[in-house]
């Protein structure tokens, strides 16, 4: 990937910074990074960098389509590599896990959507909010165990 990008920078003039490879790195091991968390894996290497020369090359890596950004809430975008981009997000609204599944995994729901509304999904940019199998199986434990205690759990003494 590095040789790829490498050559995509010099073909439009730019050089190849070791803030700039940093960044990549970044984006590539974090997979749903913001700029924030981007920067603090940066810090760990090189602690000198700030963090809107994080944007900066961000900014400059999306342009060249090198990466990309998605929104997955309120929250600041996450990065993730263009390369990678075609795939739908599950985002456990509980815990936070964004799990990646391929665009061939959601026909029957866009086809739902266009044959019910008219409606044509950008499956590229489709974010899926809800709870993560872990969090439902907790969820479900909890109630297995609250519905296993009677309120008060104080047994009456048997009379004799």
């Amino acid at each position: 990937m590095t040789q790829a990008w490498d050559k995509a920078l010099r073909a439009r003039g730019y050089r190849v910074t070791p803030q700039r490879q940093l960044v990549l790195a970044a984006v590539t091991k974090l997979e749903h990074a913001t700029p924030e968390e981007i920067w603090a894996d940066v810090q760990q290497t090189a602690s000198g960098v700030n963090i809107s020369t994080i944007y900066r090359a961000l900014e400059l890596l999306e342009q060249l389509g090198l990466v990309t950004h998605t929104h997955l809430g309120h929250g600041a975008p996450r990065y993730h590599l263009a390369a990678e981009a075609e795939h739908v997000h599950l985002v456990c609204a509980e815990c936070g896990r964004i799990t990646q599944v391929p665009p061939g995994a959601v026909p029957p729901r866009v086809s739902a959507l266009a044959d019910d509304y008219g409606f044509q999904t950008d499956v590229g940019h489709l974010t899926v909010f809800g709870r993560c199998e872990s969090c439902r199986a907790s969820a479900a434990a909890e109630g297995a165990r609250a519905e296993g205690a009677p309120a008060g759990s104080a047994r009456a003494a048997p009379t004799t």
